[in-house]
């Protein structure tokens, strides 16, 4: 069962991923299904983009829908011979960024910026180190929560 929100709305949340390593993609959403399920959020929707780079515009898209109450954004980068890396990398996070400061909506950025495909895999669920699925849906959800916390606070001064 969802967590109510003020006004006794039920939260939910959008997955933005992006689908260049699939095997990536779908590791980080294994990730962050997890940590949202154990959060209690059961209106979940997926959208599939390319890549990276598309990331931005789809959380756009369903931030400003009124659907979503956070939008998490999950791909991989790795780097190649070329300063395409730097490109996909700087916009990818610039413009998840400017989608949650401008729609006030949450965004968890799960975007791997790496130098090699083992680097990526020890960074998704089932690898050695941090879950970067998981941390995006934990990071969203925290920001949902002081928003949350802050709509409950404006209410009992008005």
């Amino acid at each position: 069962m969802s967590r109510p929100a003020p006004g006794g709305r039920t939260d939910r949340v959008a997955l933005c991923v992006a689908r260049f390593y699939a095997e990536l993609a779908d590791k980080l959403e294994a990730g962050a299904r997890a940590a949202l399920v154990q959060a209690g959020i059961v209106g979940l929707d997926r959208f599939e983009v390319p890549g990276a780079f598309e990331l931005p515009l789809a959380a756009a898209y369903a931030a400003r829908s009124g659907l979503y109450d956070a939008v998490v954004c999950l791909g991989a980068v790795i780097r190649g011979e070329t300063d395409h890396y730097d490109y996909v990398c700087t916009e990818a996070a610039r413009g998840i960024q400017q989608v949650q400061l401008e729609t006030g909506v949450p965004c968890g950025f799960g975007v791997l910026t790496v130098d090699t495909m083992e680097q990526a895999l020890e960074r998704v669920a089932g690898g050695s180190m941090r879950d970067s699925g998981r941390s995006a849906a934990e990071a969203a959800l925290a920001s949902l929560a002081v928003k949350h916390a802050l709509a409950r606070e404006r209410s009992a001064v008005s």
